[in-house]
């Protein structure tokens, strides 16, 4: 069996956020991995880049890939962040639990990303996407969102879920992850109330115990469609006759 990173955001550690987190870490002990824990907000993790953490002035130029990549070579990253990427090099599987805030994941994700994804240690000028450094890995998104799935769909006022997460799915593909498909579940806020909150919860609850069985059927579960990096010209540009999987790549 493999090692499975468990990474969630949200504030409350008694949010569905962080039961579904749970359910992940007991299904993946249960199938017999290894299970690595980052509950960002709980861990106090700072999602802001800065020049203070490399010991630098603020005053002068910072350059945060230059100064990310200094220290991962000299081995004198950051302590947070050295120790977030110990896990992800330890991990074949990382599931990210979090929800939809303003139409993106919440911030900390994005800088957990912008910190931890270092260059030089994780990724490369010649070692990304087809030739990423993590090819071997998989990362799966379990997400929530107040709107309902209705208008979270392809024609919904509240936009596409699949586009709001491609940027963090791009961002895994970048180092050579296959992506799941996300497990979403909509209609998760505060508000409901008598019949509708028993509904709600009675649904968390059955995604809870399903998660059980994501795990057991990882290696099985539908993938997001990227381009190879064949289908790009020696500009970076789709090439005529080569498939667009996204609105974000697309034929001009």
């Amino acid at each position: 069996m493999g090692t499975v990173l468990v990474v969630s955001a949200h504030p409350s550690e008694g949010s569905f956020t962080n039961a579904w987190a749970e359910a992940s870490v007991a299904a993946a002990q249960a199938a017999g991995h290894e299970v690595l824990r980052s509950d960002l907000c709980a861990m106090g993790f700072d999602a802001v880049e800065r020049a203070a953490h490399y010991g630098a002035s603020s005053s002068g130029v910072f350059d945060p890939l230059k100064a990310q990549e200094a220290a991962g070579q000299a081995g004198d990253l950051p302590l947070e962040v050295a120790g977030e990427v110990a896990k992800v090099q330890a991990a074949d599987r990382i599931i990210l639990h979090f929800p939809i805030w303003w139409f993106a994941p919440p911030a900390v994700i994005k800088g957990w990303c912008d910190r931890v994804l270092v260059q030089g240690v994780l990724h490369s000028v010649d070692q990304r996407f087809d030739a990423g450094m993590c090819r071997d890995m998989s990362v799966l998104f379990c997400v929530s969102t107040g709107a309902s799935a209705a208008e979270c769909g392809q024609d919904g006022k509240e936009g596409d879920l699949a586009l709001q997460l491609w940027p963090l799915a791009q961002t895994f593909r970048y180092l050579g992850m296959q992506v799941l498909e996300p497990v979403a579940v909509h209609g998760v806020h505060g508000y409901h109330e008598g019949a509708d909150e028993a509904a709600l919860q009675a649904q968390l609850g059955q995604l809870i115990a399903a998660q059980t069985d994501v795990i057991a059927a990882w290696d099985n579960q539908p993938r997001i469609a990227f381009n190879s990096d064949g289908d790009f010209d020696d500009a970076g540009r789709l090439k005529p006759g080569a498939p667009s999987y996204s609105a974000f790549v697309r034929h001009a």
